[in-house]
């Protein structure tokens, strides 16, 4: 299977008995939505609901920290998602959150797990069926692992402000990056992390909400001043849509590429982090 696949793939493939679909959409609470009724309310047939708000680290003050292992996989297991599963996650969230979702996944171990190109609202527009309700499969077992080797902390970014051993690359539009906009949480500093690169996760998808072409990604990353021959860390506002790009650059074969979770959540808080403000 591949890390991409398309409405078309999907309908040929329903109903394959290690096939599982996942909703994995979440929303900022400026979007004044709420993921789970319209899941309810309309879904792929067969997908099962991901509430990615609580699969995360409770303990952390920072917000939608990675969580523990243990939690990870007791969740997928209550959702029906096991070893052995094909996996494959949309959203239909302004902020891609299935990325999110798979990012969690392949770190925590799944083999075999792709995005549907231009989510439920490509399946919607083509005016394929949908179901209401909540649906539940059976557990299964998902094996408890980790690997947190692309993951980045605090501590490692304030390394690489002295080593630049990898670049830094930023999620967020370019006011927020510049720091022209204020955060809308007023205890966060404006600006970016010194020496980041401005690459906001919205121009890598076309207009109907498709993935664009590796060539035309392979530019945009060119275009904000990364070597894609050099490692890479992934941030954004609260390490939700750093994970746009991280999967962006996977579709061009670039898998050295870490993700900074706290993101500009943790880094802006801190009175002692040096902030950088205007254009990279």
């Amino acid at each position: 299977m591949d890390s991409l696949v398309s409405t078309q793939w999907l309908a040929d493939e329903m109903g394959a008995s290690d096939l599982r679909i996942v909703d994995a959409t979440a929303f900022l609470p400026e979007h004044g939505r709420n993921p789970l009724q319209e899941y309810e309310s309309s879904h792929i047939p067969g997908a099962v609901f991901m509430d990615l708000a609580d699969i995360v680290d409770s303990a952390s003050p920072v917000p939608n920290t990675l969580p523990p292992a243990e939690k990870f996989a007791s969740r997928m297991q209550a959702l029906g998602l096991g070893d052995g599963s094909r996996v494959v996650i949309y959203d239909d969230s302004p902020v891609k959150t299935a990325t999110r979702a798979w990012f969690m996944l392949t770190m925590f171990g799944a083999q075999n797990v792709a995005l549907l190109d231009g989510g439920i609202a490509k399946w919607k527009a083509e005016g394929r069926k949908c179901a209401q309700g909540l649906e539940k499969l059976r557990h299964r077992h998902f094996t408890v692992w980790s690997d947190d080797s692309h993951v980045r902390t605090k501590a490692d970014i304030l390394a690489n402000l002295t080593s630049n051993a990898e670049q830094v690359i930023d999620a967020r539009g370019a006011p927020r990056f510049t720091g022209a906009t204020p955060e809308a949480n007023p205890a966060l500093a404006s600006g970016h992390i010194p020496g980041a690169r401005n690459l906001p996760y919205a121009t890598l998808f076309a207009p109907d909400g498709t993935w664009k072409s590796p060539e035309a990604i392979k530019a945009l990353f060119e275009a904000a001043g990364i070597d894609l021959a050099r490692p890479l860390i992934s941030s954004c506002g609260s390490g939700m849509t750093a994970n746009v790009l991280i999967f962006a650059a996977h579709l061009i074969g670039k898998n050295d590429v870490a993700l900074y979770d706290g993101s500009w959540s943790e880094w802006g808080l801190d009175p002692e982090t040096p902030k950088a403000t205007g254009a990279a």
